[in-house]
């Protein structure tokens, strides 16, 4: 796997993961450790501490801490991800702030309920 095509799903993540947060305030939790899990095949302990260094500037600083001292964290992972997130966010916002809040509820809805099935459906 070339370096462009093994870096690109990182990519994919921190832009989807920063489109939903501009979107619904959300990002690490219900994108990145799932995706990290099910894309990368990353145990949950390491997607979980990569997700949090990669949201460290606004809120994960100890978390990640933590995780970081136990060898929980791909810090490379975490970067790009985070460059995604700064881009993505931008895209997502511009997308909600022209919905109506029915609009943005029912699309928050469907959201929630497509990870919680495909978490679901994966089950392992």
């Amino acid at each position: 796997m070339t370096h462009l095509a093994f870096y690109f799903p990182l990519v994919a993540i921190g832009l989807v993961a920063g489109v939903f947060a501009g979107m619904f305030g959300i990002g690490g939790g219900l994108v990145i450790v799932p995706a990290l899990m099910l894309i990368l095949k990353m145990q949950p302990l390491d997607a979980i501490g990569t997700s949090l260094a990669a949201l460290i500037p606004p809120v994960g600083l100890l978390g990640a801490f933590e995780y970081y001292q136990k060898g929980h964290i791909n810090v490379v992972y975490a970067l790009i991800i985070a460059a995604g997130l700064f881009v993505g966010a931008f895209f997502g916002a511009r997308i909600m702030i022209g919905l109506d809040p029915a609009t943005i509820k029912r699309l928050y809805a469907v959201f929630l309920i497509a990870i919680a099935a495909r978490m679901l459906i994966a089950g392992k």
